[in-house]
């Protein structure tokens, strides 16, 4: 294969996989306005709940079309000589977690704590954390690069998304109220989840096209 038609590849790899990211936010935004979902509080409410319960498949496909645009976005990134060996972990450990979330459904608070429910819990908050890590990693080795300074701007916002429920939990023995009702949880994880897939858009989208060399 020549040079330029890798290149070629990659740029369409890189594409589809940022269409594909787009495409599973406008699917779960517009489960904010259709029923069954639209009953959700989007401030209060995770986004997992769009899972639980009539209509969740479609939560679910969404979430393992998001693991694909990005396994489709990181191939184009080391086929560009792009991402490190630390960020390609890092982006395996939130595909990994995407996909954990989708098999252990979150806990149903009704009935009580789940072993499904605790899995679902630590698989969304190592994903969480492991993407804009892997964006920080990828944009250091670029730095100077406009795509590389909003992709940094991008991971610090979801990194700093965390920061109200660091501060929930630090202040919850002298709350009223216990820590995930004293922040707008559903509304700091939607912020994250789209300064997140900001990320893997800029990266499939703005990254460069030159190719690895290969020995």
């Amino acid at each position: 294969m020549t040079i330029s038609a890798t290149r070629v590849r990659t740029s369409l790899l890189g594409t589809a996989g940022a269409v594909v990211t787009i495409a599973v936010v406008a699917v779960v935004g517009l489960m904010h306005l259709v029923e069954p979902w639209s009953r959700h509080d989007p401030v209060r409410r995770t986004i997992s709940e769009y899972a639980v319960g009539p209509g969740g498949w479609l939560f679910d496909i969404a979430v393992l079309g998001l693991v694909a645009a990005t396994g489709a976005v990181v191939a184009a990134l080391y086929v560009r000589d792009v991402v490190t060996p630390t960020a390609l972990v890092l982006f395996a450990v939130w595909c990994v977690g995407l996909v954990l979330v989708v098999v252990f459904e979150k806990t149903n608070w009704s009935i009580g704590p789940s072993v499904s429910g605790y899995v679902h819990r630590y698989a969304s908050l190592a994903a969480f954390f492991a993407l804009p890590g892997a964006g920080l990693l990828v944009a250091r080795r670029h730095r100077g690069e406009r795509w590389a300074a909003w992709v940094t701007v991008f991971s610090v916002v979801a990194l700093a998304s965390f920061l109200p429920i660091i501060g929930a939990i630090l202040l919850n023995p002298v709350l009223a109220t216990p820590w995930y009702r004293a922040v707008p949880l559903g509304l700091i994880e939607r912020v994250l989840s789209l300064a997140e897939v900001a990320v893997i858009v800029v990266l499939g989208l703005r990254a460069p096209r030159r190719e690895k060399t290969f020995p």
